[in-house]
């Protein structure tokens, strides 16, 4: 699609008991927040909800009616507590339906009657609604603007760079970062100064305590380079005014 000058946000719903109680660590939302930044598209909120039908009904439409885009993992299987399905749809107004292509990717795997039973539960989309590719197995789908796919690693990765060119561009967020040996205390009021005078640059704090030294890492993140780096220029002088040196000079 055409790139676009403005910023094209997205959300992202990680939808899976597992995840809340602990059993399942996600690490979806990093690749996501890293290859949709790549894409122009920036992630400006994140949930998690269990698998209960109203909580994902809900945040759906909220999510959607806020962001651009609205990525979801986890809940397309093929067992009882699958249902992002029938969510999704629910959502939307719309029936569930049979596709075609997805029905036959399934029965290339010959299985017992009542497996293949359960595997066509994800072969449901919802009415009107197109497929996400995935070169593992069955397809993920979107409608409209909610895009939605597998919560396995592997998949979910796939699935999102099929997107790739097939979403609606905004800018790209570069990035610079210094770390200083400086506590966050003592370089509040300067750190406040010098983001006044970027309000479209977002500068952030990251302490640490590391080799028995307090430190701060120090995040810039923003669409204009030239910006970017007056602004890292400014930090490390701040850093070396207070006596210590600019240490791990990263751009990104």
């Amino acid at each position: 699609m055409a790139n676009s000058s403005k910023r094209v946000t997205a959300a992202v719903l990680i939808i899976g008991n597992e995840i809340l109680s602990g059993r399942t660590q996600d690490t979806n939302l990093a690749y996501l927040a890293k290859k949709l930044n790549e894409y122009g598209i920036q992630i400006r909120e994140a949930r998690v909800v269990p698998d209960i039908e109203g909580e994902i009904v809900d945040a759906i439409n909220a999510l959607r009616a806020r962001f651009d885009y609205v990525f979801t993992t986890g809940g397309i299987g093929p067992t009882h507590d699958d249902i992002t399905a029938e969510c999704i749809a629910k959502a939307f107004g719309v029936p569930l339906v049979i596709n075609d292509e997805i029905a036959e990717i399934l029965r290339r795997r010959p299985s017992p009657p009542e497996i293949m039973e359960a595997r066509m539960r994800m072969a449901r989309i919802p009415e009107g609604g197109g497929l996400i590719r995935n070169p593992f197995g069955p397809h993920g789908f979107y409608i409209d603007n909610v895009y939605v796919m597998a919560g396995i690693p592997r998949v979910m990765q796939a699935m999102i760079d099929a997107l790739q060119g097939q979403l609606r561009r905004g800018e790209t967020i570069q990035s610079r970062s210094v770390t200083a040996y400086l506590s966050e205390g003592q370089i509040a009021k300067r750190l406040g100064d010098i983001q006044a005078g970027y309000p479209h640059i977002d500068l952030g704090s990251y302490p640490f305590y590391r080799s028995d030294r307090y430190g701060t890492i120090l995040v810039m993140r923003g669409s204009v380079e030239a910006d970017l780096d007056i602004m890292l220029e400014q930090v490390k002088q701040m850093i070396v005014d207070f006596g210590e040196t600019p240490a791990d000079i990263e751009r990104g």
